[in-house]
């Protein structure tokens, strides 16, 4: 199956909501501890078995996350290591990008996610423990939520509602807001370990998963929070991110510090459907594609992105 080798170690990988083939990555030199960023768009084209770059663009700092515009088909936005959000159009050239640099987190910044729903605006959530919402026709924050007392790793905005994100945090909690309502409107301890990914169900606004350090995936019904619906473990090590499947109610994704990406069922008793031990770093990046169901991607720090259909091996055909 197709793969990729960046130059840095990759962080993220997101397939495009426009086009079947298109990938963006996101890469840091040196493991994210010191150096520069590339942004990656990808190409895999239906007749061929490559995947090839469409164009890449370099930051000063690492890059840590990285998502589409639900609005615009060439722009794209990055987390950066030195706080800052950048906007990229891969229709112009390097030197024309970044088109806007968004400059207010004073940390890391870890975690961006466009609305889905209203697709004008997006969330960027930060080592200083914020989590901030932005527009495009604004050169600064619309809104900055803070209530989390350590950093937050991720910000997602909930598929089936326009107002409606989730955050988790290394201080142990997944926090559920209203962008129109001045606080939280629900804190949840999911873990005893930090959470270090969440994301929402996307056929059921009332669910959601967490990934944490603690090496387990738990799914919520922010309705009845007390206790989880499911809780999935397998994983050896930190379960680095999570995602719904957008085809499959019950279905989701994980990647780890074990290395192994995972897919899983929540309802099933025997949850774990698959297991994809084909990275030999920390695999830290997965999504599967909203325009082809079982299309997955992963990046790791072993520097590559693999892309393979559900039930097939992603190191088939490497020699």
């Amino acid at each position: 199956m197709p793969v990729f080798k960046t130059p840095f170690p990759g962080y993220s990988v997101r397939f495009s909501p426009f086009f079947e083939g298109r990938i963006l990555a996101a890469t840091a030199q040196n493991f994210g501890i010191l150096g520069n960023g590339r942004l990656h768009v990808l190409e895999l084209l239906p007749s061929s078995p490559v995947i090839t770059e469409l164009a890449s663009f370099e930051t000063a700092d690492a890059i840590y996350d990285c998502c589409w515009s639900e609005s615009h088909d060439t722009l794209a936005v990055a987390a950066v290591a030195d706080g800052s959000i950048k906007l990229f159009d891969y229709s112009l050239p390097a030197t024309s990008n970044p088109v806007r640099s968004f400059n207010e987190h004073s940390r890391e910044a870890h975690s961006v996610d466009w609305n889905p729903v209203r697709r004008d605006s997006f969330l960027s959530a930060s080592w200083d423990d914020t989590v901030k919402l932005w527009t495009l026709d604004r050169p600064t924050s619309v809104r900055t939520f803070v209530e989390h007392s350590y950093c937050v790793y991720a910000a997602i905005w909930c598929p089936r509602h326009a107002d409606v994100f989730a955050s988790c945090s290394g201080d142990r909690t997944v926090k559920v807001w209203d962008v129109r309502d001045p606080g939280s409107s629900l804190t949840l301890p999911a873990h005893d370990h930090e959470i270090l990914s969440c994301d929402w169900n996307k056929y059921d606004a009332s669910i959601l998963a967490t990934g944490s350090v603690d090496k387990t995936v738990r799914v919520w019904d922010v309705r009845a929070p007390r206790a989880p619906m499911a809780e999935l473990a397998g994983h050896g090590y930190a379960v680095r991110r999570v995602r719904f499947s957008p085809h499959k109610e019950s279905v989701l994704l994980t990647c780890s510090y074990d290395m192994t990406v995972r897919l899983w069922d929540f309802r099933k008793e025997d949850a774990e459907l698959g297991r994809y031990p084909h990275h030999t770093e920390f695999a830290v990046g997965v999504d599967e594609s909203v325009l082809v169901e079982g299309l997955f991607a992963s990046t790791g720090w072993d520097a590559l992105v693999y892309v393979w259909q559900h039930g097939s091996d992603p190191r088939a055909g490497l020699s």
